[in-house]
């Protein structure tokens, strides 16, 4: 059943434009009430990352959660993970997380974890949206839900974060530049490095509301590169608005993207004798993380576009890893979900093990240039039903040969068209991709 509200990754969008606005907000905490209350008593968490339109939306979902007469736990800002780790261990009927994730200010979203600190299975998202068309309704008052704050929300998570790697690891004497992007880690990553032993030099750890992921953070790691080589780190990271990607920096200032840190943790768990089942990564994964990993050993399965679909794959063939080359990983073995902080602390605890640098780590896997056009739609359009789109993907594909990958896609979140070509040589690779984008253009006018 094709759902009306809910995207790959919960409901996003620009701030004031529906259904990102308040009275959406409310019937919304009202409508995922009126579910949780059926399955019996209990209460939700809430949480938040830094953009200004937090406070608003964190005050509608709450007021409709205490119409439909169920308890909320606010826990202000905290990173997407640390809520899937809190409604888990807190006991909660469901934890809901106000973010827009790596977007703009002006954007803001919701999205929701289980009990189990995994996504809402899709029924029950369903049955959310049934309750949205809907009438609202307010439970008698001696049946109200009651908000209250959890005052040590950020401390549990640093813990939490800390236990996932073994304590007889010390990283003193590593120098550690940190990108928070003004977004949820600013005040849980600095700790927990610095906690680790690390020396910490931190970047992005002044929220204001506006300022999230402003060129910095994982999306935009320039900046953090800079700091890197003028602090002379060790190495860098850069995390999302709301902590669920990583991104890192070497010692030299190159890059490493979550492909590369995908297989660096792969090893390592295979050399540990740890890994089982196969890695999981998405149709955007690089082709050079897929012979890297072939070399080992180990097989790479291509999810669709978006974490959900990643760990959806990762339960069915049993896995214990999985990400995309955007940063968000998932270690099966440590936490339930992406989590930008945890999968650092596991290339740190490689090169502790490994006595190698993050350069020397991400060399067992070359990357194969890959060149991604974002066409943004002014209309809907599917690429796959296209003519001239089609006639056009197909023509270079027979061009790369067994050399290259091809890849048209709409975006879940975002009104684009990804257009993704990948290959040995970057000028050719940049060629195809531009004419390719210029296809898509060409048909959107038509």
């Amino acid at each position: 059943m094709a759902k009306k509200y809910f995207g790959t990754d919960g409901i996003r969008g620009t701030v004031g434009n529906y259904p990102i606005t308040p009275d959406f907000f409310l019937k919304l905490g009202w409508a995922a009430g009126k579910v949780f209350a059926s399955e019996g008593s209990g209460f939700v968490l809430v949480g938040k990352d830094t953009r200004i339109s937090g406070y608003m939306f964190e005050s509608a979902i709450e007021s409709g959660l205490t119409a439909a007469g169920v308890g909320t736990r606010l826990l202000g800002p905290m990173p997407t993970p640390g809520i899937a780790y809190l409604t888990r261990t807190l006991r909660a009927k469901a934890g809901i997380v106000i973010s827009a994730s790596h977007n703009p200010y002006y954007d803001n979203g919701v999205k929701f974890f289980s009990v189990l600190g995994t996504k809402l299975p899709d029924e029950v998202e369903e049955q959310i949206e049934y309750y949205l068309d809907s009438p609202m309704t307010t439970v008698d008052s001696s049946s109200l839900g009651k908000a209250k704050r959890v005052v040590d929300a950020a401390g549990r998570y640093i813990e939490f974060c800390k236990a996932s790697v073994p304590p007889r690891l010390d990283f003193k004497g590593l120098k550690i530049v940190i990108d928070c992007a003004h977004g949820a880690t600013y005040h849980i990553a600095p700790h927990v490095f610095r906690e680790v032993g690390a020396d910490v030099v931190v970047l992005g750890g002044e929220p204001n509301g506006l300022n999230i992921n402003e060129q910095c953070g994982a999306t935009q790691p320039n900046n953090l590169v800079q700091a890197v080589l003028a602090q002379q780190a060790d190495l860098g990271i850069a995390l999302d608005g709301d902590g669920d990607r990583l991104i890192m920096v070497d010692h030299k200032g190159e890059i490493v993207d979550g492909d590369e840190l995908v297989y660096i943790i792969a090893k390592s768990r295979l050399q540990e004798g740890l890994l089982y089942g196969p890695v999981v990564g998405t149709l955007m994964t690089n082709l050079g993380m897929e012979i890297g990993l072939k070399h080992l050993g180990v097989k790479l399965l291509r999810a669709n576009v978006g974490d959900r679909y990643v760990m959806e794959m990762l339960v069915e063939h049993e896995g214990l890893l999985g990400g995309e080359g955007s940063g968000h990983i998932i270690c099966l073995d440590r936490t339930t979900t992406g989590d930008g902080i945890i999968s650092a602390l596991q290339v740190l605890a490689e090169m502790h093990n490994s006595g190698q640098t993050l350069y020397e780590l991400k060399s067992g896997m070359q990357k194969f240039p890959q060149v991604l056009v974002n066409v943004k739609t002014e209309k809907k359009i599917n690429p796959d039903q296209s003519e001239p789109i089609q006639k056009a993907l197909k023509a270079v594909e027979q061009k790369l040969g067994n050399e290259g990958r091809v890849l048209l896609r709409a975006s879940g979140t975002e009104p684009l068209i990804r257009v993704m070509v990948e290959g040995r040589y970057e000028d050719t690779v940049n060629g195809y991709a531009n004419e390719l984008a210029d296809v898509v253009r060409n048909s959107m006018r038509a």
